[in-house]
């Protein structure tokens, strides 16, 4: 890795990159995790819930592992980064538990430099394995890069194309043979669920300074973005970002009301980080039911979701479109929304139900 990070030059597509620092994740960082997110899935909090589930206890939480494998690749890909624009065929592979050992190697794909030439889009794939080299989650993204030498056109055009849909063949979660609803509140089950339904989430979370700056922190994610006010104070938006990952965090942990019994994501298609979001802002967020997919599984069906955040508007009192026309009349994202992402969450069906 060197000195001061990659920029956009030292990216071009072929190299496998070993990510430094591993990381065993411990009670603490659960913990942590926790109290800056408000999440509530006790199949992550609670060990006897998580056994009636059939896992050996409590797993860490599916988006923390995620976080903690992001991390790892930061350092080598999005040190010199603005911002990561979206995920493609992301895939929670096996559980992961306090105590085990994280590492990450990091793929180049693609690149392309950008109309304006100060940065380029880089596309990797990054995957992490536990202390026993196995895989426990992968994933496709692209981020932006500065250039080290702006004025210096480099002529990159080779964006790889991506999978529109994440791969549901390495999906591992335990059979289960009851499921215990008191536990979550939730009263919904696969069945319940129809495609073309919007789920309100009536909550609303502000992010204040600390806590966005401390989750950051937290999975070792260095990007100079989230932490350097000097630095932003030249930049476009003159304030540190929020990292995008913990938008998704804070978002999904809204969702629980009324996807209760959604224990867990299996993958995610795709997602965009649609517009920055800043320290003050005020998150809420909605979801709808792209698709039920049946699993072939006696125990649990597949949802196909898509969770929407925005930011400073509640859509539960005001209309907040998702896109909305331009002055070239060409669609582009609310200003308002923040996320758009599109997952697959695991759901138990009303069989295996104890209310």
């Amino acid at each position: 890795m060197k000195l001061g990070g990659n920029f956009f030059e030292d990216l071009g597509p072929g190299q496998v990159l070993r990510n430094p620092v591993p990381r065993t994740i411990t009670d603490g960082d659960t913990a942590l995790y926790i109290a800056l997110t408000s999440d509530r899935n006790p199949k992550n909090c609670s060990d006897e819930f998580a056994r009636s589930l059939g896992f050996d206890r409590a797993p860490v939480h599916d988006m923390l592992v995620f976080h903690i494998v992001f991390g790892r690749a930061v350092g080598e890909i999005s040190l010199n980064s603005p911002g990561n624009l979206g995920y493609a065929d992301l895939r929670f592979v096996r559980p992961v538990y306090t105590g085990d050992t994280l590492r990450a190697t990091t793929k180049t794909l693609g690149w392309r430099e950008t109309s304006k030439g100060d940065t380029g889009v880089v596309w990797v794939e990054t995957t992490g394995y536990n202390q026993r080299d196995e895989e426990v989650l992968r994933f496709n993204r692209w981020v932006m890069v500065n250039k080290r030498e702006p004025q210096t056109p480099t002529n990159a055009d080779d964006a790889p194309e991506m999978p529109a849909r994440a791969s549901l063949d390495q999906l591992a979660f335990p059979t289960i043979t009851k499921f215990e609803a008191w536990a979550t509140g939730g009263q919904r089950f696969w069945e319940d669920y129809s495609a073309g339904e919007r789920i309100p989430h009536p909550q609303g979370i502000t992010i204040e300074e600390a806590e966005h700056q401390m989750a950051t922190r937290l999975y070792q994610n260095t990007a100079r973005v989230h932490f350097n006010q000097h630095q932003q104070n030249a930049s476009r938006h003159g304030r540190r970002i929020i990292y995008g990952g913990h938008i998704i965090s804070v978002a999904h942990a809204l969702s629980f009301d009324g996807l209760e019994n959604v224990v867990a994501i299996a993958a995610w298609n795709g997602g965009s980080h649609t517009n920055p979001t800043f320290a003050g802002d005020t998150l809420f967020a909605w979801t709808e039911v792209i698709e039920t997919i049946d699993i072939g599984r006696p125990d649990i069906g597949a949802l196909r979701l898509r969770l929407v955040a925005c930011k400073n508007v509640d859509p539960n009192t005001e209309d907040v479109p998702v896109k909305v026309a331009g002055e070239d009349d060409r669609e582009r994202y609310n200003a308002n929304v923040v996320l758009d992402l599109d997952y697959i969450g695991l759901i138990p069906r009303r069989a295996v139900a104890v209310l």
